[in-house]
């Protein structure tokens, strides 16, 4: 399982006083204003970084920094992402996960054969598609709706499904 979860990315610095756009990759960009810091990941180093204020321009999160004050300060975060421990992740209810959770599961039929593993969660607007590598070379799309998915074990490392009429 993962310790760490990205919430976005710094597109770019905004204004000249140090604040930093982000690009949130979080389903709820006001998550940002619950932080008190963020785990900054440049590549080579992860830096906790003390956050100071949070505003909102369009889409975007506009974070400020403790102790970086001017553009030059944080120009060098162009492009980087920005993390939480999962003990700052946000709250899930039943019968939710976290997709960096679920990538690399073993999938299991009904009758607990392994058919292949999952390697993408695309988000849809009405439900989830699980992108299934199956063992025969073909990939499954199939909609993570309770009629196909009727298992998730991630501590076992397994999602048990069942393939509707049609999904093959």
């Amino acid at each position: 399982m993962e310790d760490f979860f990205q919430v976005g990315i710094i597109t770019s610095p905004h204004g000249v006083r140090g604040e930093v756009k982000v690009y949130p990759t979080t389903d709820d960009v006001r998550r940002f204003k619950r932080l008190k810091e963020i785990i900054l990941d440049t590549g080579k180093e992860r830096l906790n970084l003390e956050i100071e204020s949070v505003k909102f321009v369009k889409q975007f999160a506009v974070l400020k920094f403790k102790g970086y004050d001017n553009i030059n300060d944080v120009e060098k975060f162009r492009q980087k992402s920005l993390l939480v421990a999962r003990e700052n992740a946000v709250r899930l209810k039943r019968d939710e996960y976290f997709i960096a959770d679920l990538m690399g599961l073993k999938v299991l039929d009904e009758e607990e054969q392994e058919i292949g593993v999952l390697r993408q969660v695309i988000e849809t607007g009405a439900n989830d598609v699980y992108a299934i590598d199956m063992k025969d070379g073909r990939e499954l799309l199939l909609p993570a709706i309770k009629q196909c998915v009727l298992e998730v074990d991630v501590e076992a490392g397994f999602i048990k499904i069942h393939i509707l009429e049609g999904l093959l």
